[in-house]
């Protein structure tokens, strides 16, 4: 991966990837978000993150979901992209 910075990042939600979280049932959405705020808080011992391969950005495995995002090191913010299931979201 990467190397990511020490220190601890907000979380922004792009229009899409909050519409899923809306359409997605609430025990996933909530353990998403507590997945993406975990990586945040602490991306230097983060698991299940993975530089994309032939594209910017990484990957948050949530179970059978992913979390695309983004980090923009100058603001310290998480931007999450897209969330998808496994088999869709690299399409």
């Amino acid at each position: 991966m990467a190397n990511i910075g020490s220190g601890v990042y907000s979380v922004e939600y792009s229009k899409d990837a909050l519409k899923t979280l809306i359409r997605i049932p609430r025990t996933t959405r909530e353990l998403i978000q507590a997945k993406v705020d975990a990586f945040a808080k602490a991306p230097a011992q983060a698991a299940n993150v993975k530089s994309l391969v032939g594209r910017p950005g990484f990957r948050l495995r949530v179970g059978d979901w992913r979390v695309i995002f983004d980090i923009d090191e100058g603001r310290l913010v998480v931007h999450v992209l897209q969330i998808g299931s496994r088999g869709g979201i690299y399409g």
